[in-house]
Order: C-alpha cells, then structure tokens, then sequence
C-alpha cells in the first residue's frame, strides 16, 4: 500500500537530515521470549512491568528505537509529555522511517490530559507515514501491550507453517481494556474482536469488510475510523 508523503512530512525531513541518528537493529535476531530495550528506560515503570512476563535486554546506542520485539518489529514510544511539548516525537517518526526498513509500532500514552492531541497523532501516524499506532492509558498498560505483542511474534517465529494454526487464546484484562478505548467496543465484543484477529496488530490493519462479519457495520466502520482516521 503506498501512502503519500505531505509537505510537512517532506519539510520536517529535510530538516533533522544533517542531525539523523541511523536506526540500529539492535540484535540481527532478538531471542523468543525477550525485548531488546534501549538503555533510557533503565529503572521505569514500563520496564518493571515485564517482570514475570519478559526477559529483558538493555542496549546503549539504539538510536530512535524504543523497544526491539524482533529482528523486523520493533516500538517507538510517544509520551502525554511528548504529545503536550510539542512537534518533536514528529521528527523523531520521520527519522525512524526515513532511516529503517523495520515495521514500526507507535504506542502513544492517551489520557484525559493529552485525548484532544491523539486524532492529530493517528493521522499523522498512519496517514502520513502508513505506520500502525496504538494508544495505552500509561506505561504499565504498554508494558502488558508489548509483553502481549512479543508473545505474539514469538508464536509467529516458531509456528509450523504446515501444522493447523492454533486457537489464540483471550489475552489479559489490560489487553481487553486497550481495545475497548475504540468507541462503541465493550468487553464481549472486544474479546469477540480478539477471537477472529489474536492481536492488536492484526486487528489494526483488519478491512472493514473483515471487521463487519465479527462486530457489523456501524461498529466496524468506527474501528476503522480509530485505526485510519479519516481526511
């Protein structure tokens, strides 16, 4: 799918080309059941959220990554305080796609506080740089969405393409409680939804056609909407 590239994604990156910092892969393959993070978030609540759930690996030098889940996915975190400070989480979004071929996941901190910047984010996020955004109400709500989306590709990596793929099994509250911030979706049709596309990902990139035969029309189109925010 090509997506066209505005003015203002052109203007802002010609303007942080001379200063661009390459996007290192972290590691060639990031192990199963673990996430290659970047040393700043050493110590922070979305890091002990892992706890338990994920074997953590920290590395200096990763650039504008994140959060590595594996060797093609990987994390770009947009905090209330970048979305309220400003334009700068833009240019770091334009870096990132200028200088990677990875698959980018923006998890972007939606609150009370910062609800009135995120219809701004989404289009500019997927219209403009046709990459897959996901809101989280804080950082122990993304640690349990990216603990989820590691689980997820690490299935994926160790999946018999020849074998019958198994029925994913409901993930945890947190994850149920994501996908019921999309307007319209409460918990039996967010665990509905989970049935038919066992993740996030999968779910964000879904066609309304596909969307209609689990949740109907009206629903399916404002799950779209969510997602890929009309012009």
């Amino acid at each position: 799918m090509c997506y066209k590239i505005s003015r203002a994604v052109m203007e802002i990156s010609m303007s942080s080309s001379m200063s661009s910092t390459p996007v290192r892969a972290g590691a060639n393959s990031v192990p199963s059941g673990h996430v290659i993070v970047n040393e700043k978030w050493r110590g922070s609540e979305l890091v002990q959220g892992f706890q338990g759930r994920i074997t953590v690996i920290f590395e200096d030098g990763l650039g504008l990554v994140d959060f590595h889940i594996s060797k093609r996915l990987c994390v770009l975190y947009v905090s209330e305080a970048d979305l309220v400070a400003g334009s700068a989480y833009k240019r770091k979004l334009v870096r990132f796609r200028n200088a990677s071929t990875l698959n980018g996941i923006v998890v972007v901190e939606k609150s009370p506080l910062s609800e009135q910047y995120f219809p701004a984010v989404q289009r500019f996020v997927v219209l403009e740089l046709g990459m897959t955004v996901l809101p989280v109400a804080n950082q122990t709500e993304a640690s349990h969405l990216i603990a989820q989306l590691i689980h997820e590709e690490s299935k994926e990596q160790g999946r018999n393409p020849f074998q019958r793929r198994a029925h994913s099994h409901l993930c945890d509250a947190r994850i149920l409680a994501s996908i019921q911030q999309i307007p319209g979706v409460g918990k039996v049709k967010a665990m509905s939804l989970l049935q038919h596309f066992p993740s996030i990902q999968q779910l964000s990139v879904a066609s309304t056609q596909e969307l209609e035969a689990v949740v109907g029309q009206a629903l399916a189109q404002q799950i779209t909407w969510f997602f890929s925010p009309p012009n």
